[in-house]
């Protein structure tokens, strides 16, 4: 990357995000305001009110060179989903128009018979709706305008991973104001969890890719011989990367500054083959929302260099299988890491009441918290190499 891309960094981090700062610009204030009201209070927004955000939103995306938008969310199969739409509008005969009105950003509606839904519903009951969750910004990806959602049914059920994640946020909010207030602090009004998702992939060559039905149907190694060289001498992990690799690193930085990705690390693991990016931590639901997009951009730009990317956790026996570590915090409005020991923490009686909670948390709501975490792949990891044991632990 020359001298002049570099100083172009600024200018390319989210230019394909419907950023605040893009909101401040092209909103009128009382409109601004109000969508920050919203957020702070969790408050609906009127409907007037959507309609400017949603026109100031599609000329933003126009202006982009988008021509669609689409309800972005996350059911029960472990991907995203959505569903495009363009803003053509009928005119006068043999005329269009493009828009986007309060309502179309706000809900959409979906056909959710063929959805997992976890026993909470018959299948019969097909409708599902989108509601737009204003705390994750837009962005555009391929010519469309992608607004993060929720998704329910139609009686109210939740059909997505990110409602009960939202609803876990708020109760975490609400608790942690509550411990707050007990040590006389009157002046935050919020409180959130920060994460930052480390994630860990390997990069095999297309060509080899094909010669295995077993990595393209079960996205890993079924069978075959131990390797001639694992992981042994530690060779790999934080070593020189590679001219090819570090282009694919290159180009997938870039792609992932213009979403409003902050990627910051990036470095050879422990396997052969097996490299990491790391981003900057930021508010839960948004880091979320950006690890999906993370790794569907990995396995895109890792095509274009003639690589497949393999996102098991544990793609290959005998090595280090692929981990996604969350480094987790809690902070508040005003920027006090409510973890943080401090210099004195024997002494620091907020920092061991929240410490203490949290030890009580995960003894008493451990089966809950493997529930939430584990999967079929993740399973097949842990216990092998370097992945812990399948536990629940804290120290």
């Amino acid at each position: 990357m020359n001298e002049k891309n570099v100083r172009s960094i600024p200018e390319l981090f989210g230019s394909m995000v419907f950023s605040q700062a893009q909101m401040r610009q092209r909103l009128p204030e009382r409109v601004y305001d109000a969508w920050q009201q919203c957020l702070i209070q969790g408050t609906s927004l009127d409907r007037s009110i959507a309609d400017e955000i949603a026109a100031a939103m599609k000329d933003w995306a126009i202006e982009k060179g988008a021509t669609h938008y689409t309800h972005w969310f996350q059911p029960m199969t472990g991907f995203t989903a959505e569903k495009h739409d363009s803003f053509i509008a009928p005119n006068v005969p043999g005329t269009i128009l493009m828009e986007l009105s309060g309502k179309e950003l706000s809900q959409g509606e979906a056909d959710a018979s063929s959805f997992p839904s976890g026993g909470l519903r018959a299948t019969f009951e097909a409708r599902g709706y989108t509601a737009w969750d204003p705390t994750s910004y837009a962005f555009i990806k391929d010519q469309t305008l992608y607004i993060p959602t929720i998704f329910c049914s139609y009686g109210g059920e939740t059909l997505d991973k990110k409602t009960p994640l939202l609803r876990s946020m708020k109760q975490l909010d609400t608790q942690a104001i509550r411990i707050l207030r007990l040590f006389g602090n009157t002046t935050v009004q919020h409180v959130t969890a920060q994460v930052g998702p480390e994630q860990e992939y390997f990069l095999i060559d297309k060509a080899m890719y094909r010669r295995r039905e077993d990595l393209m149907l079960c996205g890993r190694t079924l069978f075959g011989a131990k390797p001639p060289k694992g992981q042994e001498l530690d060779d790999q992990y934080f070593g020189v990367i590679r001219e090819r690799v570090g282009a694919f690193m290159k180009d997938l930085n870039k792609e992932l500054w213009k979403m409003g990705i902050t990627a910051t690390t990036q470095h050879n693991e422990v396997a052969p083959a097996q490299h990491e990016c790391a981003p900057i931590y930021c508010t839960c639901n948004v880091a979320v929302d950006q690890n999906q997009l993370m790794m569907e951009t990995m396995k895109r730009v890792a095509t274009q260099h003639g690589l497949v990317c393999l996102l098991h956790e544990k793609p290959f026996a005998g090595v280090n299988g692929s981990g996604k570590h969350n480094n987790w915090s809690i902070t508040s409005d005003l920027g006090e890491n409510l973890l943080d020991p401090g210099k004195t923490p024997n002494d620091n009686l907020q920092f061991l009441l929240v410490l203490s909670c949290i030890i009580k948390a995960v003894d008493r709501h451990a089966d809950l918290l493997r529930m939430s975490t584990a999967c079929v792949g993740n399973d097949h990891r842990l216990g092998a190499n370097e992945a812990p044991p399948a536990i629940v632990s804290i120290f």
